[in-house]
């Protein structure tokens, strides 16, 4: 990997706990989770264009047929960035489990939508990993984890890579493209066993097939390979919080960092959004929601 790398803040937001990038057309689009805000960037110009939205919301995808799909506190939602309407599709957990809201998400490479919730009061094996389809069928796909986090897929098809922050742990499972079906999961890696500092949470993949991962509260991001469950490199971000990371720009070369504001730390940069440049790797492009 080249060492020739810059690492600078982008835009002007200062995000409370910034999380969930996603690069389309040109775009970052990311969320401020405690800021109840959705955030539009350009990369090229630092223009951005912030949402209001009303509740914690923790991810958020580009719409096929127009506007974004969102999750946070009220459940699934769409949301029209043309007159703001917010349209609710699912809340499986608003009055079973009310200390529990959603949390990171992505669409996989047929377009349906992944997201799952975090227990805000830790509450172990009390949150779940979603999936809604185009029609806007809702089923659980995983249940007991704590804090889902970073999930994403292989240039196959046929893997899905995910976490649950709390196990320090990065898995993975058979995954049918077809259906949305998924097998038994294997653990990649064991990040605190690597000894990497922070806990594992968004994730990106590579061209390569290579896992992108930011460590909350270790400030930084790692190279995993999914095949031997290593540590291939590291790059260190100027503050504790890196929270999510994506590629992007035109050439999906650059990869883009959110961060969150430490509670005791005073941080120059942190809640901003940090630019990677000269990893001499490419990312892969991100698909949107198919409904």
């Amino acid at each position: 990997m080249s060492k020739n790398l810059s690492i600078t803040p982008i835009g002007s937001q200062v995000s409370k706990w910034g999380e969930g990038p996603i690069f389309w057309e040109e775009h970052l689009l990311y969320v401020d989770i405690e800021g109840h805000a959705l955030i539009r960037l350009h990369v090229e110009t630092g223009v951005e264009k912030v949402w209001e939205m009303g509740e914690r919301i923790g991810t958020v995808v580009p719409r096929q047929s127009g506007g974004f799909l969102c999750a946070g506190d009220s459940g699934i939602f769409s949301f029209d960035p043309n007159t703001g309407e917010k349209k609710n599709l699912a809340d499986p957990e608003g009055d079973k489990r009310p200390d529990n809201r959603f949390n990171d998400g992505k669409c996989d490479p047929s377009g349906r939508f992944w997201a799952g919730t975090i227990s805000t009061v830790k509450k172990t094996g009390d949150a779940n990993l979603y999936m809604l389809n185009a029609k806007g069928n809702l089923s659980q796909r995983v249940n007991g984890v704590t804090n889902s986090n970073g999930i994403c897929w292989n240039h196959r098809a046929d893997t899905m890579y995910y976490i649950d922050t709390p196990t320090k742990e990065v898995w993975c499972y058979p995954f049918d493209n077809s259906t949305g079906r998924i097998g038994e999961k294997q653990v990649i890696i064991n990040t605190e066993e690597a000894d990497l500092a922070g806990s594992p949470d968004g994730m990106t993949i590579d061209g390569e097939g290579m896992l992108w991962i930011a460590m909350c509260h270790g400030g930084m991001v790692v190279r995993i390979d999914p095949h031997r469950g290593e540590l291939i490199d590291k790059v260190e971000l100027p503050c504790l919080e890196t929270t999510a990371c994506a590629f992007g720009g035109s050439s999906l070369t650059r990869l883009f960092v959110t961060t969150g504001i430490h509670k005791s730390l005073e941080e120059s940069n942190a809640g901003k959004v940090f630019a990677i440049d000269g990893l001499g790797i490419c990312g892969v492009s991100a698909f949107p929601f198919a409904g």
